[in-house]
């Protein structure tokens, strides 16, 4: 059974960092065109909370409005970006109330487009700096930015289309960024190795590609939804064209036509997260209402009777899931995306102890 895993010595004044967090790097990015328009903010926007008002241990944070992307800063907190409305909160594992930081301007929200993905800089602790996945009027683009800055567009022109808009950021471990992104609703988009769409892309902080075959690192997929990395591979949950979801390895080259890794089930899928440490995969379902869990042997195959899954029908549904220093599980609950059917308190942010962890309190 999974716990809640609850931060130790935190002082009377609520969070203690655990280490430096700069908000406001000297001076703004290099301007490299101009940003989209801002879109219009709700009138009455959730207000962010704490994880104390339900009482609930594995709450960090509620009262959000569909928390995408993720990312988790130096100081062990992190910073969850609302996927309709731009909004940038910090979350803080010591459940203190949430702290808005930003709103990132010009969200196009028609389909399933939004503010899709987050990922720090490669140098984020000397340069403060952000990038977002995020949807306009006419595409998706990467952006970049420090907290409070403006948003300075990346890589632009990846195709938007009603469905299919994939969203997917994670910064590598070799310091390049890899972007996943959906097909638009065009098939034809994700096997032209000329467009943007339907790929996993590797480009540099600057949106230039990385090595001599452009920006193109892996294609062939319908809709990417999340982003993994271990030591050895990169992984994406990407949307099949049988309605099934799956979790596929990335090999630079080569077609997301490949044979998944697994594959969910429509009524247990809606993959939306992926993280992996140690052999173990998490993934965030939100059709599936749950974190499927599974062992990965030596040569990154699934092993066979090694899976599992936690949280199952507790939160609704699941999406983003990440894993930090200590081994705890964030995941974001997206129940107000009009598909869902929200709960008091949500949406949330999530911290969980996952298996082989000590629990402080049974699920």
């Amino acid at each position: 059974m999974l716990g809640a895993a609850l931060l130790a010595g935190c002082g009377e004044d609520g969070y203690e960092p655990a280490g430096p967090f700069r908000p406001l790097p000297e001076g703004a990015p290099p301007e490299v065109g101009q940003p989209p328009a801002p879109a219009p903010v709700p009138d009455d926007p959730a207000q962010p909370g704490s994880g104390q008002e339900g009482g609930d241990p594995n709450v960090v944070a509620s009262g959000l409005t569909v928390p995408t992307g993720l990312v988790l800063l130096p100081d062990g907190s992190a910073i969850v970006g609302e996927r309709e409305t731009g909004r940038l909160l910090q979350v803080f594992p010591d459940r203190s109330p949430a702290k808005e930081l930003m709103t990132v301007p010009g969200i196009d929200t028609g389909g399933d487009g939004g503010l899709l993905g987050l990922a720090l800089s490669p140098t984020f602790p000397e340069d403060g700096l952000l990038f977002a996945y995020m949807s306009t009027a006419t595409d998706n683009r990467v952006v970049r930015f420090p907290l409070g800055g403006t948003p300075n567009p990346v890589l632009t022109g990846i195709p938007r289309g009603e469905v299919g808009n994939g969203g997917a950021l994670l910064t590598g471990k070799d310091g390049n960024l890899y972007v996943g992104t959906g097909d638009a609703g065009n098939p034809a988009l994700a096997a032209d190795p000329a467009s943007l769409a339907g790929k996993v892309l590797r480009i540099d902080v600057f949106g230039r590609p990385v090595g001599g075959s452009g920006p193109v690192f892996g294609r062939g997929f319908r809709d990417v939804t999340a982003l993994c990395q271990d030591d050895q591979r990169m992984y994406a949950t990407d949307e099949s064209r049988d309605g099934r979801d799956e979790f596929d390895v990335v090999t630079e080259g080569a077609s997301g036509s490949a044979p998944p890794l697994a594959s969910v089930p429509p009524e247990e899928g809606g993959l939306g997260g992926c993280a992996v440490a140690n052999g173990t995969v998490f993934l965030g379902a939100l059709d599936g209402q749950r974190v499927h869990v599974l062992m990965l042997d030596e040569q990154g195959k699934p092993m066979e009777d090694a899976t599992d899954e936690v949280l199952g029908g507790r939160y609704g549904r699941l999406r983003t899931t990440v894993l930090d220093a200590e081994g705890s599980l964030w995941v974001t609950t997206s129940n107000k995306d009009g598909i869902g059917t929200p709960g008091e308190g949500d949406d949330k942010v999530l911290r969980i102890r996952p298996p082989g962890g000590q629990p402080e309190s049974p699920l």
